[in-house]
């Protein structure tokens, strides 16, 4: 017990008669608490070894608040029982709410007080001396719940964040053999990742620029969370980190809901300006539309960095052209030089050249059509062609001599910029 001075010794010698009295009946005092936390917090109802660890969790708490009482130990020098730890950590295994934790703490306080109060009524004490020897139980009690719950809960983070490591790399190293292994066993790999890989897959590479935060990942998983929410997902949407800055995530669809997934992901994301950034593969099914829409995002993601700073937030392989472009992100020496070729000084990294490869990239797509190119770039007919007149001075050629040639050129320097550009 805390000791304080002006206490009545009295009524400490009282306090520790009627915690003796409890003593011999722990079995029962245990009992009721266990009974009263099992009705009140469903998620402590489990297996018979959870419920062994409960009961033995419990019990020694109440025997180790007695035995302060009793013996008049001061609650800083108390530590928690062995089982109390343990059975926080084995909630924290089974993903089961710390609240429910904190719950079973505050509650199993009130009911033990419940019959310290009985007892204390049972001891034929006057009304005074039976109110200063409760409040004084009711005290110790308090002092220590408080001090036990915040090292079991502790426990329970501690243990939380250690299992959740290993589950995710173990989770992370079946992913990583799903995808590259052509053959596996379906349901059985479904099982062990907890993700339903017979349904439709949209797949996103999630990332956040290089800082000192550390809470990256979560704002990452976060994202793909809300995702699946506005999607609509059949079961739990699935995050592997590849590393501290990348994140895998697949969302399980229903054919209906993958028909409109990329358009509802794309207006999901730009909602949030401060959200990671985003690479969409396509909805596909199954096991292979598993791998296949996870490599769009990967190539979508491998665009967004090779082009830099000046990418786009979100990126998806249907965007016009942005497939054939990942296939190239890895070869940019290559495409350097073979898009200077192409299009000779037009190549060069300044905004004059960038507004005159736009504006040819948009005529080219349009069918060589100025007025078509004129509504879609929001200028004036007459602009259009002195622009295109323009591209083909500073090209020196004109481009309809090699019009397929300059159109793809045109793609990789609009999607990977200034990667692919001349320096000025």
């Amino acid at each position: 017990m805390v000791e304080r001075s002006g206490d009545d010794s009295s009524v400490v010698a009282e306090s520790a008669a009627v915690i003796a009295g409890l003593e011999g009946r722990l079995d029962e005092v245990t009992d009721m608490v266990v009974q009263h936390l099992l009705a009140e917090i469903a998620e402590l109802r489990g297996e018979t070894q959870l419920l062994e660890l409960l009961r033995a969790s419990a019990e020694r708490n109440i025997d180790t608040v007695f035995a302060a009482i009793h013996h008049n130990i001061p609650i800083e020098h108390v530590e928690p029982p062995t089982a109390a730890l343990e059975h926080a950590r084995r909630l924290a295994q089974r993903g089961v709410p710390a609240n429910a934790l904190a719950r079973a703490y505050r509650l199993g306080q009130q009911t033990m007080l419940d019959i310290v109060l009985n007892e204390v009524q049972l001891a034929d004490l006057d009304p005074r001396r039976s109110l200063a020897v409760f409040r004084q139980l009711t005290d110790i009690t308090f002092k220590y719940i408080d001090r036990i719950s915040l090292q079991v809960i502790a426990a329970y983070e501690t243990e939380r964040d250690r299992w959740l490591e290993t589950q995710n790399s173990t989770r992370a190293l079946r992913v990583r053999e799903l995808l590259d292994t052509e053959t596996a066993d379906v349901d059985a790999v479904s099982l062990a990742i907890e993700y339903p890989l017979h349904r439709w897959h949209l797949a996103v590479v999630v990332w956040c620029p290089e800082t000192d935060q550390d809470d990256e990942l979560v704002r990452m998983e976060r994202l793909v969370r809300g995702l699946g929410e506005t999607l609509g997902s059949q079961g739990r949407p699935l995050f592997v980190a590849a590393d501290r800055v990348t994140g895998w995530a697949w969302i399980p669809l229903t054919v209906n809901s993958a028909r409109d997934a990329v358009s509802r992901t794309r207006r999901f994301a730009e909602a949030d300006k401060q959200a990671p950034s985003l690479a969409i593969g396509d909805p596909l099914p199954g096991v292979d539309g598993f791998r296949r829409s996870h490599r769009q995002a990967l190539g979508a993601h491998a665009v967004a960095l090779a082009a830099g700073p000046g990418a786009p937030r979100i990126l998806a392989n249907n965007d016009s052209g942005l497939s054939a472009a990942a296939l190239l992100a890895d070869k940019l020496d290559v495409v350097r030089v073979w898009v200077a070729d192409v299009l000779g000084p037009l190549a060069c990294d300044t905004e004059a050249d960038q507004r005159l490869r736009e504006t040819v990239r948009v005529f080219l797509r349009a069918g060589s059509s100025y007025k078509a190119a004129a509504a879609e770039l929001n200028l004036h007919f007459n602009s259009v062609k002195y622009r295109i007149q323009r591209a083909e001075e500073r090209r020196g050629r004109p481009i309809s001599h090699d019009r397929l040639e300059v159109e793809f050129a045109l793609l990789l320097c609009h999607w990977l910029r200034a990667a692919v550009l001349r320096g000025v």
